[in-house]
């Protein structure tokens, strides 16, 4: 393994942005360290084979667990990626249910995102020009699908749609809050979801979202609500699974992007060139 400038950084066409269990997933590891107009990334970023296709791992929270959700670099981490080559993200996290449908050990590929963060920064575009880009489907579609086919494959079967709701965290919900957010419709919960995707569409990179349920949320069960020791052990049970998933669909995923993600920004005036 070496640490390498970002002057000599190897291309990675895939990225994996994860936490525990996927450090040492990946094959004739390189380290790069990449430099961006945001700040460093959240971690050295590890760069090597999975399945016959070159990917880039970030460590989500800093490989020592250092940043909580509200303090990631959300937008050095995709920028350094799109630096890199990388125009494809799978964003494996551990998420609460908000329904009983959706118990611990459940793998979820939701469609739709809404957003209860504050004061994070989530854009690229806050100088120099207005840039709307279409977020009301967040998810690359390509990537859904792809996730979805590969787990029902390996014969965890998938729910295939649904609402992440984003809180600020790094605190878990009341149990008021946790209510009103079922109410909405919304089910599945957790802390990391934005902004990244919406900084990764912004990039024209394909988002996918693999989310694996660790407990249900404050206010569907009685007890003493989710406690860190409950998400950290259903995790930890699941996590090989979780890594083989990613596998199968990084071999999948296909390396022409016809999706409507490579063109978001088509017809767009940026204030700033892209890596």
């Amino acid at each position: 393994m070496s640490t390498q400038p970002s002057g000599s950084q190897p291309a990675a066409e895939i990225a994996v942005i994860g936490g525990s269990g996927f450090y040492s997933f990946l094959d004739d590891i390189e380290e790069v360290r990449v430099e961006t107009p945001y700040g460093p990334p959240s971690d050295t970023i590890a760069v090597g084979e999975l399945a016959g296709r070159r990917v880039a791992f970030v460590p989500r929270h800093g490989r020592d667990h250092r940043f909580p959700p509200h303090k990631i670099p959300y937008r050095a981490n995709l920028w350094a990626l799109r630096s890199l080559g990388v125009r494809q993200v799978l964003a494996p996290s551990a998420v609460g249910s908000l329904t009983r449908d959706h118990g611990p050990g459940t793998l979820a590929v939701p469609d739709q995102l809404a957003d209860r963060t504050s004061g994070r920064a989530q854009t690229f575009y806050d100088d120099g020009a207005a840039v709307h880009v279409s977020f009301s489907d967040p998810y690359c579609p390509t990537g859904r699908r792809t996730a979805v086919t590969s787990a029902r494959a390996s014969g965890w079967d998938p729910v295939d749609r649904g609402t992440l709701v984003v809180i600020e965290g790094p605190r878990f919900s009341t149990r008021a809050e946790s209510q009103w957010f079922a109410s909405q419709g919304w089910t599945l919960i957790g802390m990391t979801g934005h902004p990244e995707a919406v900084l990764a569409r912004e990039l024209a990179l394909c988002y996918t979202p693999l989310c694996l349920v660790t407990d249900l949320d404050a206010g569907i069960e009685e007890g003493d609500g989710v406690t860190m020791e409950e998400v950290l052990r259903v995790f930890g049970e699941n996590i090989g699974r979780l890594r083989s998933l990613v596998a199968d669909i990084v071999q999948t995923l296909p390396a022409d992007r016809q999706c409507p993600c490579p063109n978001v920004l088509d017809g767009m005036k940026l204030p700033l060139e892209l890596p």
